[in-house]
């Protein structure tokens, strides 16, 4: 990182795509253009949004995630991360590592508004944007530097229009590809010290043919693909440095990964990169699953999560208008062995009492001594047309009752909110999470595991 600020050069030099840009980009390679794409990352996402709410914690340790003992960190301030506090942490751990830290349970929701507002920002200067979560995605602005601009003018107009309109941060990557442009982008971002928290460089611009120079430098574990596995491989090679990588001798490299993963890695290493940007990216599957603040331990607090889980499903699938022939129930027990079912029918479907009669089926057979810490469902092989199976299909009720059903409940919850109806077996004096009445399944409102009981947002 310490080498990019300041060392290199040309990582601030502006590349300038000459001639006429071809929109295709098949055809530009063929005339040996070079491809721009930026990829912007938004600084610290969450937590930034949550101080738009809460500017009396701006400045202070924040953390962002599941507050109870078995969540996960989601996201971290700069002053967190002093302390070496990141996300995917077990929050457990990022409390022992800053005590005084603010943990605040995420919004997905409010999140994913304003990654809205972000999108449609991009939009404006190119339709090949290809989201890669809530906070960064990859834009391919290639076709666009003769009405906006080079690559480095376009990241900064960019940044400009993002703070006006959202006052939030972002870092912003340029290069010929999307792997050097990615590898920027970290390049451009604040860096935070134990002492102190460097400005971050905001745009990186890595010049075309400056590509294996500016990523020489580099710890190998920057590139994508090597995990700890690939990594102690790596490093029994003598291989630290990307520039290692490049050097180091093809066959030990296949011998020890594979002829494909070696020759794939050494290519990345080289700063070469051929994907496209691919704006299109339709959902393989819609799911949703919950970590418990407490175990599971009886089949009908299985049942009764598993009505609140099919619940949600089938609302999302109805709402995305992709039924689902595939369904498939993941269990995760106490000592964290993980099991999954599944069982796909003739026609795709989207409500819910059918999808848990034949989840049903699969609980029937498990073993709940150990204690259920976690409950997924997921719906695949997405189709076209929702076909309600009758009871001649030997699963799921009626199918005229269930259809009108299940378009009462999407009209009520669209005019007085998700909270307003649910299933009634869904509902206990305490459930589980420590929640009462109530409880609709939120869209990434688990992602980052169970709240702390006693937090005032589940009283």
């Amino acid at each position: 990182m310490a080498s990019c600020r300041g060392v290199m050069s040309w990582c601030h030099v502006v590349y300038r795509v000459g001639g006429i840009v071809d929109p295709v980009d098949s055809a530009r390679q063929a005339q040996g253009m070079a491809r721009t794409i930026l990829h912007v990352d938004m600084d610290a996402f969450f937590v930034s949004v949550e101080l738009q709410r809460r500017p009396d914690l701006v400045g202070q340790p924040v953390v962002v995630g599941g507050t109870g003992d078995r969540g996960v960190v989601a996201a971290a301030s700069y002053e967190a991360r002093r302390y070496g506090v990141h996300s995917a942490l077990s929050s457990a751990i990022a409390r022992r590592r800053c005590p005084d830290a603010v943990f605040l349970p995420g919004d997905y929701e409010s999140y994913q508004r304003v990654s809205t507002q972000v999108l449609e920002i991009y939009d404006r200067y190119t339709p090949l944007v290809e989201p890669l979560a809530l906070d960064e995605a990859f834009l391919d602005v290639s076709g666009a530097t003769a009405l906006f601009g080079t690559g480095a003018q376009i990241a900064r107009r960019l940044r400009t229009d993002i703070v006006n309109e959202t006052g939030l941060r972002c870092s912003v990557g340029v290069a010929a590809n999307k792997f050097v442009a990615k590898v920027a982008s970290v390049a451009a971002k604040p860096v935070a010290h134990r002492d102190r928290i460097e400005p971050g460089l905001k745009v990186v611009v890595v010049d075309a043919g400056g590509e294996q120079e500016f990523l020489a430098p580099l710890p190998v574990e920057r590139i994508w693909g090597v995990g700890p596995v690939t990594l102690g491989h790596l490093h029994d090679l003598g291989v630290v440095s990307i520039d290692d990588l490049v050097r180091a001798d093809p066959r030990r490299l296949q011998q020890r990964l594979g002829q494909s993963a070696a020759q794939q890695l050494q290519r990345l290493a080289r700063g070469i990169d051929d994907r496209g940007v691919e704006p299109a990216r339709s959902a393989k599957s819609i799911g949703h699953e919950q970590t418990y603040a407490q175990d599971l331990t009886t089949r009908e607090q299985v049942r009764s999560e598993l009505v609140r889980l099919c619940d949600a499903v089938a609302a999302r699938l109805r709402a995305s208008a992709q039924p689902a022939r595939t369904f498939t129930l993941k269990v995760r027990y106490a000592d964290f062995a993980t099991i999954t079912r599944s069982f796909t029918l003739d026609r795709p479907v989207d409500t819910a009492p059918t999808i848990l009669v034949g989840l049903e089926r699969l609980v029937e057979h498990l073993e709940l001594r150990n204690g259920v810490r976690l409950l997924g469902v997921s719906g695949s092989n997405l189709g076209q047309t929702a076909v309600q199976l009758s009871l001649m299909d030997d699963v799921g009720p009626d199918a005229e009752e269930e259809r009108r059903a299940a378009e009462a409940l999407d009209a009520i919850r669209s005019r007085f909110g998700r909270e307003s109806i649910g299933p009634a077996s869904s509902i206990g004096p305490t459930g589980p999470d420590g929640a009462s009445g109530l409880r609709p399944v939120r869209r990434g409102g688990q992602q980052w595991g169970p709240d702390a009981p006693e937090d005032p947002a589940l009283r």
